[in-house]
């Protein structure tokens, strides 16, 4: 069963939005301050620190631009996003890229497990208590 995608969308967000904020602190004990909020959009646009998360940016671009297209939604495009998203959010420790950089935030910030957790109850709404 497909989740309905602006509620997967909306999560996904969340998820991007707590990943962002994960990212920063550790790039600040790291590299050190972020001078201000432009400095911080120039990093996450163009510093490789954070370029691993830019499939997930365009994920939800796709998906905004799917919801808010002309033509109604299929569902073949929604299963198409969905199915992108399962790809997409798949944490590796011996990873590469996207993977790996999930795998690290996961096991660094519980914020972040619980804003994958809402994703994967939408992904997978049959795996919830007592599964």
């Amino acid at each position: 069963m497909t989740p309905p995608l602006p509620q997967l969308r909306e999560a996904l967000l969340h998820l991007h939005k707590t990943l962002v904020e994960s990212e920063r602190v550790s790039y600040e004990q790291t590299i050190g301050a972020i001078k201000s909020p432009n400095h911080f959009l120039q990093l996450l646009t163009s510093d490789p620190w954070f370029a691993w998360l830019h499939p997930l940016s365009q994920l939800i671009v796709a998906m905004d631009e799917a919801l808010d297209a002309k033509e109604p939604m299929t569902p073949a495009i929604a299963d198409a996003l969905v199915k992108q998203t399962r790809l997409l959010l798949v944490a590796s420790e011996t990873g590469e890229g996207f993977s790996k950089h999930y795998d690290d935030a996961l096991q660094r910030d519980p914020d972040v497990v619980l804003a994958q957790a809402v994703v994967g109850k939408l992904l997978n709404p049959r795996s919830g208590a007592g599964s």
